[in-house]
């Protein structure tokens, strides 16, 4: 394994602009936790709403169900349950979090936070908590802010959560977008360590907001929910599918690139790499053109579909009770997503 500096460039945009800190703690993943609704909405289950089939979409993305978050559950109660498990495999109770952060594009309300419901349901009344939009990307994006606040020594233990009830934003009469989404929640708890040589390593994280169009939710303060967006049914996803996919598979091998060139790392010494799980296609070609066999991926998108910033965290911990992870294992994460957006980050377990 390649010696890895303790300099670690965190956030950087442009090289030559990049930003190095240098921290006497780490920051580890102490723990992990997931939670999928039970309701599974299948392929053939569209194809009776949707004028579509299974061979087609699993011929174009890979997916074959998607969970579907029932009626009493939201982003929230699904959050919590992600994050009682991260609690408890991390042998941590939840009055010892310092904070809680919360990458979601379906908040519970529009405010407050969907961490502060969450911080509220595992009884706390006092423990700073917020969210963060950067959609498939948010998940990296908390990751690097809660590594900001451990490695600066601020806080000992952060809370971090990806969940989203995509179905509640989906258009099941749009075939070309209805195919792809489904709900859950990963989360992890992010430890201050005394050695900087583990934990996070490495993050980046990047925005380009002139290809918003490629993948939006219009409701907000640009376009209110009156009803011409009701008519148009702009209050969904609208997805350019051929323009995202573009955009996707030029971001992975960068980001893959960056990653291993910032962290001195090679293909045989990264243990695994959990991209987002977007479209299996997308991860499949990235993949082929650089190289790198798809048995050094973690891919679960044909069980659970794009579940936007909960798919990385929802595979981390999969990963983990599979025993994909194990003590000494270099993961690489990379994201892409609306904004747009796209993050790379490199864990050593």
């Amino acid at each position: 394994m390649p010696k890895l500096s303790n300099m670690r460039a965190v956030g950087f945009r442009d090289p030559r602009k990049r930003i190095t800190t240098m921290s006497e703690f780490g920051a580890i993943i102490a723990g992990t936790g997931s939670y999928l609704p039970e309701s599974r909405l299948t392929n053939e289950d569209l194809s009776k709403m949707v004028d579509t089939n299974d061979q087609w979409i699993v011929q174009r993305t890979g997916i074959r169900e998607r969970r579907i978050a029932a009626p009493q559950e939201s982003t929230a109660t699904l959050a919590t349950a992600a994050a009682r498990k991260a609690l408890a495999n991390a042998g941590l109770e939840p009055k010892d979090l310092d904070l809680i952060l919360c990458a979601t594009i379906t908040p519970e309300m529009g405010f407050p936070s969907t961490a502060c419901f969450v911080a509220a349901e595992l009884g706390l009344s006092s423990t700073p908590a917020f969210d963060l939009a950067a959609a498939c990307s948010g998940f990296i994006y908390a990751i690097e802010t809660a590594t900001a606040f451990v490695k600066s020594g601020r806080y000992e233990n952060v809370l971090v959560m990806g969940a989203e009830t995509m179905s509640r934003i989906t258009d099941y009469r749009d075939r070309g977008s209805c195919i792809l989404f489904g709900d859950g929640a990963g989360a992890v708890i992010l430890q201050r360590s005394a050695d900087p040589a583990q934990g996070v390593l490495y993050t980046s994280i990047h925005a380009d907001g002139h290809g918003w169009e490629s993948l939006h939710l219009k409701p907000g303060s640009r376009h209110v929910l009156d009803e011409t967006l009701l008519s148009d049914r702009d209050q969904f996803v609208k997805l350019k599918g051929r323009e995202v996919y573009k955009f996707a598979v030029t971001r992975f091998e960068e980001l893959i690139q960056d990653a291993m060139r910032k962290c001195e790392l090679t293909s045989d010494s990264v243990s695994l790499i959990i991209p987002h799980q977007s479209n299996l296609r997308i991860i499949e070609f990235a993949l082929e053109k650089l190289g790198i066999p798809m048995e050094k991926s973690f891919v679960n998108i044909e069980k659970y579909g794009n579940t936007s910033a909960a798919s990385i965290p929802i595979a981390l911990d999969e990963a983990r009770r599979t025993g994909r992870i194990q003590p000494g294992s270099v993961v690489l994460f990379v994201a892409f997503g609306a904004g747009l957006t796209w993050s790379n980050a490199v864990i050593r377990f």
